[in-house]
């Protein structure tokens, strides 16, 4: 029987879940499991457990001693917001109380989603001897579901970062928070896996992913909470549960510090996270088909689907079809790798890219723009408003279900629906908004990717053949016509 798992945001926090083996060195005679103890045995057991120096009790005083120091700065956060209806909707989740390398005095870090739409008089947070504060301050950035708070009060207690970069696979951690309300709760586990992303976070649109996972239980009231490694340090901010019962099931998901500390850093300073761009649109569905087309011999990187013009991609040299394997030194995994990669960098820092093209490495350089300063014909097109193939002129859209219903065609109907024609392009006699491109040549084409590919097949050629749908002005339907593109001289070289 198979079941779903979903990733949530749980009341403030994401979960995360971990079992506990036995072990550190002692182990016990099964009969002595299976079978009653005699009082003799019962005295000469609790005699060993209390001895000194055993790996067990060390290692049980280590983690006795990295709560001790970490508690706190700890706390727990209640906020209370206007929804619907002017109804109130409580929201409890954990933080913990930072310092910052460029900013004096005290700041809680926590999930932007435990704070948001929240004016700062309804927020409340609870220290670990009892006093309930305030914030002075609030900063938040949706984009990696950080938020920032800042407070004052006498006898304040600051936990320090660790570096995120540092752990591996197996090491030990302690998630501490609020779980269920219940503050002052530390869950110990290990880093399960790095580099996590691609994550549904509810309606949350964390652009940002590179989470740490980890098995330490998290559960709802544990968001904003620190992951603390073994030398008492800050390595993550908890966030994220994968559950199909809404609880702890030893997968949850953390920031990690070097993405924390950084964006904490930038609100403080700036107000707003700056955040790097090149301008492109990269494929989120390149799989060993399309690798294997590009003449690699397995998917790796990223590949690009789209390059604006104006942009430092197209500055750089970049183009269609290439797959970027390697960005200033890292090696690319996927898409939203590499959208961290860039976005987190230096803005205007001069980047050594490594891309796959025509079956060989090319090095392009790249001097990276501030993503906030793109011009007006540079910004990525939003999907629900379609996508300009530039070198017919058009804008496009791939048909689906509900679209077809309104346009009044047959639910299997594939193509792409023109939204608009440019007037300085060669088709705009021949094209108008509604019109449904079908095939280009014989070639069936039902989203940009098939329609980039099929134009690029027939680059050598001046007219190309498309096969469109059109309305006829009846009640009934759609007449198919062939139209004739010409492609222009400038067209040509842009693709």
């Amino acid at each position: 029987m198979r079941q779903s798992s979903t990733v949530l945001l749980c009341g403030g926090t994401l979960v995360v879940g971990l079992v506990l083996g036995t072990g550190f060195g002692t182990t016990l005679n099964r009969s002595l499991l299976a079978d009653p103890l005699d009082t003799a045995t019962s005295e000469r057991l609790y005699k060993e457990l209390s001895q000194e120096g055993t790996s067990f009790q060390e290692g049980s005083g280590l983690l006795a001693k990295i709560a001790a120091v970490s508690t706190p700065a700890v706390v727990h956060i209640q906020s209370e917001r206007k929804i619907a209806g002017g109804r109130k909707e409580e929201e409890t989740g954990s933080g913990v109380i930072m310092n910052s390398v460029k900013s004096s005095g005290f700041f809680v870090v926590t999930n932007a989603h435990v704070v948001d739409k929240t004016h700062m008089e309804s927020i409340s947070i609870h220290l670990h001897d009892g006093r309930v504060l305030q914030p002075e301050k609030v900063w938040a950035d949706p984009q990696t579901d950080v938020a920032v708070l800042r407070i004052s009060a006498p006898n304040l207690s600051a936990a320090k970062w660790g570096d995120s970069q540092k752990l591996d696979i197996g090491h030990m951690v302690l998630a501490m928070g609020s779980p269920f309300g219940l503050s002052r709760s530390v869950t110990f586990g290990i880093i399960s896996a790095k580099g996590r992303r691609q994550l549904k976070l509810g309606q949350s649109e964390v652009l940002n992913q590179d989470f740490l996972q980890t098995d330490a239980a998290i559960n709802p009231g544990n968001s904003g909470g620190p992951l603390i490694d073994m030398q008492g340090r800050v390595v993550g901010i908890n966030t994220a549960i994968a559950s199909s019962s809404g609880g702890n099931e030893g997968i949850g998901f953390s920031i990690p510090s070097h993405l924390v500390q950084r964006v904490m850093e930038q609100l403080l300073e700036h107000g707003v996270v700056t955040r790097a761009w090149i301008g492109v649109k990269l494929d989120d569905k390149f799989d060993s088909k399309v690798a294997a087309k590009l003449k690699l011999d397995r998917v790796q990187g990223t590949r690009v689907s789209e390059v604006f013009p104006n942009s430092p991609a197209a500055r750089s040299g970049l183009q269609y079809d290439d797959v970027v394997l390697n960005f200033d030194s890292t090696d690319v995994q996927d898409h939203d790798h590499l959208i961290n990669l860039v976005s987190l960098s230096p803005i205007g820092k001069r980047i050594q890219m490594v891309v796959w093209r025509g079956g060989k490495k090319v090095t392009l350089t790249i001097v990276l723009a501030d993503r906030t300063e793109l011009p007006a014909n540079s910004e990525a097109p939003r999907p629900e408003i379609g996508t300009p193939v530039r070198t017919m002129g058009l804008t496009v859209q791939p048909l689906d279900d509900d679209l077809t219903d309104q346009i009044g065609q047959p639910q299997a109907s594939r193509g792409l629906l023109v939204l608009s024609v440019e007037k300085t392009s060669s088709l705009s006699q021949r094209l108008q908004p509604y019109d449904i491109i079908e095939a280009v040549g014989r070639t069936p084409v039902s989203t940009l990717d098939e329609l980039n590919q099929a134009l690029e097949s027939n680059s050598r050629r001046e007219s190309i053949v498309l096969r469109i749908h059109r309305h006829d002005g009846s009640e009934t339907g759609m007449e198919e016509q062939l139209v004739i593109w010409k492609r222009s001289p400038l067209a040509a070289v842009e693709r």
